[in-house]
C-alpha cells in the first residue's frame, strides 16, 4: 500500500556577538514537532568564512535531529514487537 507525507523542515541559522554560528533545525510531521541544535566557533588564528559556520553549525544540528528520528524509530520498532537490532545500519527498516 502506497504511503506519502510530507514534513516540513525548517533551519535557522545565526551568529552571536561572540563569532558562535548557532543552527536550529524544526522537523514538523503533522503530528509531533522535534529539533536540534547545533554550533560553530571559528578558530581565531583561521580565516573567517561565514558559509564554513553554516555547514558546520547546520550539519551538527542535522545530525542531532537525526539521531532523534533513529531513537524513535527504535523505539517504534520495539513497540510493534519487533526485537531491538544488535547494530544499526544505514539503509532499510534495521537499526
Amino acid at each position: 500500500m502506497p504511503h506519502t507525507v510530507e514534513w516540513k523542515v525548517r533551519l535557522h541559522l545565526f551568529e552571536d556577538d561572540e563569532g558562535t554560528t548557532k543552527a536550529r533545525v524544526v522537523v514538523d510531521t503533522g503530528t509531533t514537532a522535534l529539533t536540534g541544535h547545533g554550533a560553530a566557533h571559528c578558530h581565531p588564528a583561521d580565516t573567517n568564512v561565514p558559509e564554513i559556520g553554516d555547514e558546520l553549525a547546520a550539519g551538527r544540528a542535522m545530525h542531532a535531529l537525526a539521531q532523534q528520528l533513529l531513537n524513535i524509530a527504535e523505539r517504534d520498532i520495539e513497540g510493534v514487537g519487533a526485537p531491538r537490532p544488535s547494530t544499526r545500519q544505514v539503509a532499510g527498516w534495521f537499526l
